[in-house]
Parts: C-alpha cells; sequence; structure tokens
C-alpha cells in the first residue's frame, strides 16, 4: 500500500490517492483522499480490500505516520495480516506499489495534460484500461488473474453505447447540449 500526492485539488477536496497493489494478479486498487489520516487508510483497506477480495497474508507500506499507527498496526494483528515496512533507503522493496503508482501517474497524465483538476473523473478510466490490458510479467490481465475469466468489454460484443443508439439530428443534438449545460 502506498500514497500518492498531493495532485491539484479535485471534487471533494481529494487531492491525494491511496494505492493497493495484489503482488500476483497485479491488480490495482487505488481511491482518491482528500488527507491522509489513519482512518482513511483503515477504511480504504477495509472497503476495498478485506470486504472484496478477503484478508490479505501480508501488507507492505513505507513507514508513514498513517501505517505505522498503533490503530493500523492493532487492526491488521487483529485480522491476522502481517505487517512489512520499507526502510527509508530501500523503498524499492514495495517496488509492487512503486510501479502500480507509475501506471496511474502516467494514466493520467496521458488523460489530463489540461484538466489538472479532473484526475479523479479520470482514475476509474486508467484502472479498467490497466486491469484489462494483459501484463508483462503474467501474460494475462489482471481481470482474468482475479476473476478468473476475461472482462466483456462493449467493443468486443459489438453493443450499442447510448450515443449509438440514440440518433439526433444536428438541431435535436444542439438543443439537448444546451438543456445540459443549463444548470
Amino acid at each position: 500500500m502506498d500514497l500518492l500526492g498531493p495532485f491539484p485539488t479535485a471534487a471533494g477536496q481529494n487531492k491525494y490517492l491511496i494505492v493497493a497493489v495484489d503482488y500476483f494478479t497485479k491488480w490495482i486498487e487505488a481511491e482518491p483522499l482528500a488527507n491522509i489520516t489513519t482512518f482513511n487508510v483503515l477504511r480504504f483497506f477495509k472497503r476495498n480490500i478485506l470486504e472484496r477480495f478477503g484478508i490479505p497474508q501480508v501488507v507492505i507500506t513505507d513507514n508513514g505516520t498513517q501505517f505505522t499507527d498503533k490503530k493500523v498496526r492493532e487492526f491488521m494483528a487483529k485480522v491476522g495480516t502481517a505487517q512489512h515496512f520499507t526502510s527509508v533507503e530501500h523503498p524499492q522493496t514495495n517496488g509492487q506499489a512503486e510501479a502500480a503508482n507509475r501506471v496511474i501517474l502516467g494514466g493520467l497524465k496521458r488523460r489530463l495534460d489540461k484538466a489538472k483538476g479532473k484526475w479523479t473523473e479520470e482514475l476509474h478510466s486508467v484502472l479498467w484500461s490497466y486491469r484489462t490490458t494483459p501484463h508483462s510479467t503474467t501474460g494475462e490481465t489482471p481481470f482474468r488473474l482475479t476473476y478468473g475469466t476475461e472482462a466483456v468489454i462493449p467493443v468486443a460484443t459489438g453493443a450499442s453505447s447510448f450515443r449509438t443508439e440514440i440518433p439526433l439530428e444536428g438541431e435535436d443534438n444542439h438543443k439537448i447540449l444546451r438543456e445540459e449545460l443549463d444548470l
């Protein structure tokens, strides 16, 4: 688990990102945060890891106070998860999280060169793209390794989207756009 940021402030005053990656499947979980707190770390761990995938054997983090806090250590011990910390001199110990950070930062940078405050809106697309792309070390997608099947994407099925299903002619389209803009 690792933290990224600060980013430009986005909706909900979010400016940080907490990231976790599974060592075997390379699946990345990430969530925007307004503040880096012990409570937010525990909430992320509970909602995004425990309640979705079960109890991990080990969690590797840096020595940030939000990870070394007594409440976090006690919670990890209570659920049976060993906590390992990287040394300040050797952060590569948490190489999976560092690699996940590069994936997220690279994906967001490509999508948001001009709209910096919209990074939270693009995060799910960046994660989806990563999760459904074969990984160089496994030859499989993180999605397949996590769920045992490939993700079905609309393009693969020929499914139409809302945009292609409802044909709009010029003036109708302009009218709808104007209505959408009138807040």
